[in-house]
């Protein structure tokens, strides 16, 4: 099992930027893909970016150019950095573990877009 913790959350002007953390611990060996996803009032949870073990990225259409996912392996931690950020990004915004037979979930970071 995979504990996650994210940060950096926040409130932010249209057109700011924000950078997350997700910070990994327990069973960090096992995971093969880490992911951001988001989830807005009402909506289902969507694919915000998602890198692999071996550091291959992969983006929603809404942010690509505009968001980057990064991680640290020394920190066991995954980033997201967001720029130009819109309205329209506004939602919690969760951290997840793939591994081989179970998918681990952090508790989440409001991101709001308002100015």
């Amino acid at each position: 099992q995979v504990q996650l913790v994210e940060s950096g959350g926040g409130l932010v002007q249209p057109g700011g930027s924000l950078t997350l953390s997700c910070a990994a611990s327990g069973s960090i060996f096992s995971i093969y893909v880490m992911g951001w996803y988001r989830q807005a009032p009402g909506k289902q949870r969507d694919l915000v970016a998602t890198i692999t073990r071996g550091d291959s990225t992969n983006y929603a259409d809404s942010v690509k150019g505009r968001f980057t996912i990064s991680r640290d392996n020394a920190k066991n931690t995954v980033y997201l950095q967001m720029n130009s950020l819109k309205p329209e990004d506004t939602a919690v915004y969760y951290c997840n573990a793939k591994q081989p037979v179970r998918i681990d979930w952090g508790q989440g970071t409001q991101v709001t877009v308002s100015s």
